[in-house]
């Protein structure tokens, strides 16, 4: 899927660069140009990946937790664990886990940082973001946009879709969004309330759901006309009325 959004998702207060790396494709905003050692640090995480799939291969098509090696490096433990929580695999974790380890790498060398993988974005500022959430051919197509205090962050913001982009769904939502501190875990869970919409009968169901795990700090989703929110989250619409829910 083409990342036209990008075009205009680059702050002008901070360098922007996208980085490279086999299936990965990283857009990152910073204080300070990092381009070479985000690179690095995408590179070391994915070959610690990769590595740990080669003795383990199962790892990478579990769709359900799994249990690690010994010898599993930090961020493969970090992906299981999340996994975990929720009930999925720990690959669905994977966008939110390199956003996060490549962003606290760069964050020893700069303030602000946000990195945004295929719709999943570790982020910390000092000032205050907005992230539009895109639904595809819905009501809510262009108009709803998530507001990030620096308060808030570091966090994660991590996206599932049914019906848009490459990654596994099992549902049909337009557009799951959650929030927590840990964005491998709001990765995993984004997944998990993704393959429960079926339909938006199914939105009130997955609220519950996600008020039970401890960590997850807001949810938006979006089935057709439908939209659900809860959680600590502040939105806009394109009118910028504010839509804030506590």
């Amino acid at each position: 899927m083409p990342r036209t959004y990008r075009k205009t998702s680059k702050p002008k207060d901070l360098y922007c660069y996208e980085i490279k790396h086999k299936e990965s494709d990283l857009l990152i905003s910073s204080g300070e140009n990092l381009k070479d050692t985000a690179l690095k640090s995408l590179k070391k995480y994915r070959n610690q990946i990769e590595e740990y799939i080669e003795k383990d291969p199962h790892f990478a098509s579990a769709l359900i937790p799994y249990k690690l090696l010994k010898s599993a490096p930090l961020i493969t433990r970090k992906m299981q664990e999340a996994g975990k929580v929720c009930g999925v695999g720990p690959m669905a974790a994977v966008a939110g886990a390199i956003s996060q380890f490549v962003g606290k790498d760069l964050l020893k060398l700069t303030d602000e940082v946000i990195i945004e993988n295929g719709g999943d974005i570790f982020i910390k500022t000092k000032k205050t973001r907005k992230i539009a959430i895109f639904s595809g051919n819905t009501p809510w197509k262009d108009k709803l946009i998530l507001v990030i205090n620096p308060e808030q962050t570091p966090i994660g913001i991590c996206t599932s879709s049914g019906k848009i982009g490459h990654s596994l769904s099992f549902g049909k939502a337009n557009a799951v969004a959650v929030t927590s501190y840990c964005a491998i875990l709001a990765d995993a869970v984004a997944t998990a309330v993704g393959n429960m919409i079926q339909s938006p009968h199914d939105i009130p169901k997955a609220i519950r759901y996600c008020r039970k795990i401890k960590n997850i700090k807001g949810l938006v989703i979006i089935k057709d006309s439908d939209l659900g929110i809860w959680g600590d989250i502040q939105l806009e619409d394109r009118e910028r009325n504010t839509i804030e829910i506590r």
